[in-house]
């Protein structure tokens, strides 16, 4: 039986990385991600998604669309939606190398 990476998959499927193709793909599965992650730390501390919502000013179904993607959500609301669940937020930047400027 033959075997391939994930990541090889990734590439034969959406492209390389910095391909568009691919960096839409990588951007809404973090987005999915980061929806999953409000519905988890939500569960967590019993609420329901209208309880959320009435918490941080909301209706019910924009917390269920967060919950989905927050793709279409601001800075603003997320940051409302953790900070009504009491969860700590990090942002890691990671910096790629600068190209060397060709002599």
């Amino acid at each position: 039986m033959r075997s391939t990476s994930i990541d090889k998959l990734k590439d034969k499927i959406f492209g390389e990385i910095g391909t568009p193709d691919r960096d839409k793909y990588e951007f809404n599965l973090r987005m999915d991600l980061l929806g999953y992650a409000i519905q988890m730390a939500r569960k967590h501390r019993g609420l329901t998604q209208g309880e959320l919502g009435e918490i941080v000013g909301v209706k019910k179904a924009q917390i269920s669309k967060l919950e989905k993607s927050a793709k279409n959500t601001t800075i603003e609301t997320i940051l409302k939606v953790f900070g009504a669940l009491r969860a700590k937020i990090t942002f890691n930047i990671d910096l790629e190398p600068r190209k060397a400027k060709a002599a």
